[in-house]
């Protein structure tokens, strides 16, 4: 099978990459970055450069593919992330229809669409209800909080003694892992026996809390980590400081705040398909420890 694999150098595309280049597919991967797509050194795999909201771009590197994989990839240097996040969606839909891909695979988010103040959250709600139109064969994963979005606390975390979110203490997260994201999606991806259009909800084997996320970091540092809340306005400053502009930074803690809503998108109830097995022990262990 030929897999095309977008935004193949994050935390799940490379997962993905790895995972159908070792079944014996022919992968490949797109991205902005030529050079850390070529660095995964992913066998029998083509790699190009592409600028994923280029529609003509998008469409002329997903001929004959079997089966795609697309997500909107973080980027806090756009102008809008919903201009961004509604250009990808657009080459998406252009490949899928013009190329007639048989099956597709795209990230989504728990809660996604439930309104249209939520940030990405309602994003890629928007993203779900284009597919929709065009693949008749469509799986939107749905994961809660990425373990791995601690790396970007990683210096706090080592070397402070703490880490920092806009949340209650016992506020509950879905937290799951990209390689269990990856490996799902991986198996939709080299599976031709499945049809139809379905949304499953990926997160993680528990729900955490906060207190809970300082515990096991502490015990699997050896070090005491303590969770410190802190406010909107400081989220919105953080973002400020990465060079988000102001619509970008409201964007973002629109999402925040929605992720917050303890009757909200975290909310939602577990069913058996939802869990996976990493745990956030194992991450740190792998990805904070190991590195």
């Amino acid at each position: 099978m030929k897999i095309v694999i977008g935004a193949a150098a994050g935390n799940v595309g490379s997962r993905i990459a790895k995972k159908v280049a070792a079944a014996g597919h022919s992968v490949v991967l797109l991205g902005n970055k030529l050079d850390a797509l070529e660095n995964l050194n992913i066998p029998d795999s083509s790699s190009y450069e592409v600028d994923m909201s280029n529609t003509e771009q998008v469409v002329a590197h997903t001929r004959g593919a079997d089966a795609l994989f697309w997500l909107v990839p973080p980027s806090l240097g756009v102008s809008s992330l919903k201009e961004w996040y509604d250009d990808i969606i657009t080459a998406g839909v252009a490949a899928i229809k013009e190329n007639k891909i048989p099956r597709v695979v795209a990230l989504s988010s728990l809660g996604a669409g439930a309104s249209d103040n939520l940030g990405t959250v309602t994003y890629v709600g928007n993203l779900e209800r284009a597919f929709k139109e065009v693949a008749s064969n469509v799986v939107f994963l749905r994961p809660g909080y990425f373990m791995e979005n601690f790396l970007i606390q990683k210096n706090d975390i080592l070397e402070n003694g703490y880490f920092s979110f806009p949340y209650a203490t016992d506020h509950d997260i879905p937290f799951i892992s990209a390689d269990d994201i990856g490996d799902i999606a991986a198996e939709y991806l080299m599976d031709k026996n499945w049809a139809g259009q379905w949304a499953r909800n990926i997160m993680g084997p528990r729900n955490i809390t906060l207190e809970e996320a300082a515990v096991i970091f502490s015990a699997e540092l050896r070090q005491e980590i303590v969770y410190k809340q802190v406010s909107y306005d400081d989220i919105k400053n953080q973002f400020a400081q990465f060079g988000a502009n102001t619509t970008v930074q409201k964007e973002l803690v629109d999402l925040y705040t929605a992720l917050g809503d303890p009757n909200g998108a975290y909310a939602t109830p577990r069913t058996f398909e939802a869990n996976t097995p990493t745990t956030l022990a194992d991450v740190i262990r792998t990805k904070f420890i190991s590195k």
